[in-house]
């Protein structure tokens, strides 16, 4: 018999406050939905004024209300601003990344520079401003998202695939550092997912069916497909779960 209650009781996330960074599109903006219709109160990042305002909207119309922040993580300023809302959350989402992925010998500093001050500088600054207050709480979750690059080479990665990299040790740090307190670090590692950030690789003939093959699924992912692990990750039932790097990538990592 089904117990009346017990799946909230596991993943429900009602009461907890979540930040997504990179929330208004793509992948990041399936996650802040997810944790939106999870129950948490959701606070969305973005650069794009038009693209935040059009994803409180969306949201809105799903019942899920949402705040939205505009910053550019790549902005000591705007950094700093957004370590004030890191503070208040249970659930931090670093999603928000570039990816310019120039050729490694003609990566330029300035290149060098705004890849890892959004993809790996940001999850640090923003971890080391929300973890400590969440283990004074007793309760919280970091939530990297991670790349094939994470883990290995993949489509002239250059520079991102450094940043990439570096935020799977990034986790593991954060894990070590506050899981005693009720908080845990973790990444999600996603295949190859149609987004705005892979509109260029899905316009090369052929290139999106012969990635769909290298995946077990037989397709490329979607961001939806990030949903139910995201809320796993944030909730209650994943306490026992850190340091982790979680593929959600339909076996794409395996070949």
């Amino acid at each position: 018999m089904r117990r009346v209650g017990y799946l909230d009781d596991l993943f429900s996330l009602a009461g907890l406050r979540a930040l997504v960074t990179g929330g208004s599109s793509g992948i990041g903006f399936a996650l802040a939905r997810a944790l939106g219709g999870a129950g948490a109160a959701v606070t969305i990042v973005g650069r794009d004024p038009a693209r935040l305002a059009d994803a409180e909207a969306r949201l809105a119309a799903l019942g899920v209300p949402a705040v939205t922040v505009r910053a550019d993580l790549g902005v000591a300023a705007d950094l700093d601003r957004v370590a004030g809302d890191a503070r208040e959350s249970d659930i931090l989402v670093n999603c928000a990344g570039v990816n310019p992925r120039p050729p490694l010998a003609e990566t330029t500093e300035p290149e060098l520079a705004e890849v890892l001050a959004v993809n790996l500088l940001a999850p640090f600054r923003l971890g080391q401003a929300a973890g400590p207050a969440m283990a004074e709480r007793g309760f919280g979750r970091i939530i990297n998202v991670g790349s094939q690059q994470s883990i290995s080479a993949f489509g002239n990665s250059g520079v991102y695939g450094m940043g990439k990299a570096g935020l799977a040790g990034l986790t593991r740090s954060q894990a070590e550092a506050w899981s005693a307190h009720g908080v845990t670090a973790n990444t999600l590692l996603p295949g190859f997912v149609a987004t705005p950030m892979t509109a260029a690789t899905l316009a090369i003939p052929g290139r999106a069916e012969a990635l769909a093959a290298r995946s077990m699924v037989g397709r490329n992912g979607v961001p939806q497909d990030f949903e139910p692990a995201v809320v796993f990750l944030a909730s209650r039932a994943a306490g026992y779960v850190t340091g982790a790097l979680l593929a959600v990538d339909g076996g794409f990592s395996v070949h």
